[in-house]
């Protein structure tokens, strides 16, 4: 095992074929960023007939895309009270019914695609730590189907029926949701944009964006592409572009853990619906099982950091608790990715020139999110209209103390690790 070793790279079904640019480009539509918005967008641009190039400075799902949960989620982490009382009734009920919407749109999509990306559509699971974490639960719950979210609370014996482990004072069953392979599934939308004409290209970091006579002029590997319109589409991977635009946001690590398979007699007891799953926890972690039978638990923290043992002990502990037939399980995989966390935790498009916009900020939800605002970017970027877009562009934004916020994240998770009981 490596010091960082991806599973979605081992078991990924799809493949890429993006090549480093080679050659000057003009097009109507110019992404950076080649992870779950770049390429949705690509793909919606394609398919409307547009000329698009997507430029990835490393491979097609590096970044968040490639080191997600897995988890396709409907909504953000907020509840529907508090997006309406930050964004207002009309623009928070949009956004609202957007995401709800967002694990239909996204399975329709590899539906349609014929993505291979182990989708199960069977729900998730959101897991009571305890009883203010039931609490807490129980206020989602009436909230939600207060906005029309076909929710279910479920006690604890169903609760530990449906997940395998006693740990839990009950759970909240969002039957829209459900779990995907993150990097195939972006692997797909490649697949999907290329056969519609886009041009994808990996290994090609950009090195200057400018605006010239009209146009948007990406400088990237020696060679110019030339488009009518730009997305920003790097979330926490923008590298080294500072102009005309940088996203602004905290960075939080999020680290997971793959064992190896696990055996058919203890398979059975352990999810047998396929759900997802995360919990309440001051520290949020999440656990899953992937096509192989493999235990995936997940949790905030940096395995590439001075923490990283803690993580590793902590991860074993949890392993421990939840499920004591599977203790002793090695753990085949071990990888983090970056979350872009706002302050509000609510994702933000900027609107940073003439034609241009940047999404990012989905603080920790990237498929569905980053599936719907990618498509709905492209299309008005296309049509020179922002009234598709899921929340109204804004000029500017500033995340607040982000370096500081960061340290505090990766701190405090870490002290949790050490610290709180295993079924934290």
């Amino acid at each position: 095992m490596t010091a960082e070793s991806i599973l979605w790279r081992a078991s990924a079904r799809e493949h890429s074929d993006a090549l480093p640019l080679d050659r000057n480009l003009t097009v109507d539509l110019v992404i950076v960023g080649g992870g779950f918005t770049g390429l949705a967008a690509a793909l919606e641009a394609a398919s409307r007939g547009a000329s698009v190039c997507v430029l990835e400075a490393e491979t097609v799902g590096h970044g968040g895309s490639g080191r997600n949960v897995g988890l396709v989620n409907a909504g953000l982490w907020l509840r529907p009270d508090t997006v309406i009382a930050q964004m207002g009734e009309a623009s928070g009920r949009r956004l609202i019914d957007i995401l709800a919407d967002a694990p239909r749109r996204v399975f329709s999509l590899i539906e349609r695609e014929r993505i291979d990306c182990e989708a199960t559509h069977n729900g998730t699971l959101h897991l009571a730590h305890s009883k203010s974490g039931l609490r807490d639960l129980e206020e989602r719950y009436r909230q939600g189907n207060r906005y029309g979210a076909p929710l279910k609370l479920l006690d604890a014996a169903e609760t530990s029926r449906r997940a395998g482990t006693t740990a839990y004072h009950g759970c909240l069953l969002d039957p829209r949701a459900g779990t995907i392979q993150p990097l195939s599934y972006c692997r797909g939308l490649a697949r999907a944009a290329q056969k519609r004409g886009a041009t994808i290209h990996s290994k090609t970091p950009v090195s200057s964006i400018n605006r010239q006579n009209d146009l948007w002029v990406v400088e990237a590997n020696g060679h110019t592409v030339r488009a009518k319109a730009l997305l920003l589409a790097t979330n926490a991977y923008q590298l080294g572009i500072k102009a005309p635009f940088s996203p602004q946001y905290t960075p939080v690590s999020y680290c997971q853990f793959a064992t190896e398979p696990i055996p058919e007699t203890a398979r059975s007891q352990i999810l047998p619906g396929g759900e997802g799953c995360w919990d309440t926890a001051p520290v949020m972690s999440s656990f899953r099982v992937d096509h192989a039978g493999r235990m995936i638990v997940g949790g905030i923290g940096n395995t590439e950091g001075p923490g990283a043992a803690v993580h590793r002990a902590w991860a074993r502990r949890k392993l421990r608790k939840l499920f004591p037939a599977i203790a002793k399980l090695n753990f085949d995989y071990v990888w983090r990715g970056r979350i872009a966390m706002t302050d509000d935790h609510v994702p933000k498009i900027i609107a940073f020139g003439p034609n241009a916009y940047a999404c990012f900020g989905y603080s920790g939800r990237g498929i569905g999110p980053g599936t719907v605002f990618g498509t709905q970017a492209a299309t008005a970027l296309l049509d020179g209209n922002p009234d598709p877009l899921p929340i109204d562009p804004i000029e500017h934004y500033a995340e607040r103390f982000s370096s500081i916020k960061a340290t505090y994240y990766e701190f405090g998770a870490t002290l949790m690790h050490l610290v709180s009981p295993a079924a934290l």
